[in-house]
């Protein structure tokens, strides 16, 4: 269990980084295509990452794989909150991007939180399953980076500006929730649909 967890902090920390270098970067396709260094690292180095997962549970959904899952989940949450405080006392001017960044998330409708989940938790599954299926890197070099600039939303990149804004809210908390089960709609679309085609 404590394995699964660190590997999911591991995939947290990383994408605590990938969140830092586009809050620093003032041009945002620039920003956009270095934080892509967070999901390269994660699926180099094997790391649990929740939304890199979820998209291949419809395929195999034992108790292993659920269990890798959510604790990974969780290890992606301390890595990230972790992250993101470290990040706030290191660089006050990241924090203070990451306050601007999270006011623009909560104007946004549950509705849109939502889709803007699911929409990103495609693009993490495509990114991903080209990288496993191909040993490819270009589904990440192009997927995250699409992501980003469509302004959709990623779970746990939110989860490292919320930290990094000091924003620990009940408002927080539900926007994260409603992006984790829009990417986890997104990420398990594509497959479950590839399923049914096969049945047809």
């Amino acid at each position: 269990m404590l394995k699964k967890v660190l590997s999911g902090v591991c995939a947290g920390l990383a994408i605590s980084l990938g969140g830092s270098v586009f809050l620093a970067c003032e041009n945002r396709y620039v920003g956009a295509v270095m934080f892509s260094v967070a999901l390269l690292c994660i699926c180099l180095k094997g790391y649990s990452l929740f939304t890199g997962k979820i998209g291949f549970i419809p395929e195999k959904h034992g108790k292993e794989e659920i269990s890798v899952l959510l604790l990974g989940l969780l290890g992606n949450l301390i890595g990230t909150v972790v992250g993101g405080l470290l990040i706030r006392c290191a660089a006050p001017n990241l924090g203070a991007a990451a306050e601007a960044l999270c006011v623009g998330k909560f104007a946004q409708t549950g509705l849109q939180t939502f889709l803007r989940g699911m929409f990103c938790g495609v693009l993490m599954y495509l990114a991903v399953s080209i990288y496993r299926d191909r040993k490819d890197i270009v589904g990440i070099l192009f997927c995250i980076p699409v992501f980003i600039l469509s302004g959709f939303e990623h779970s746990i990149a939110d989860m490292f500006y919320f930290a990094a804004a000091g924003s620990f809210s009940l408002r927080a908390i539900v926007f994260i929730a409603l992006v984790i089960l829009g990417n986890s709609v997104g990420g398990m679309l594509l497959p479950a649909l590839g399923m049914v085609g096969k049945e047809a």
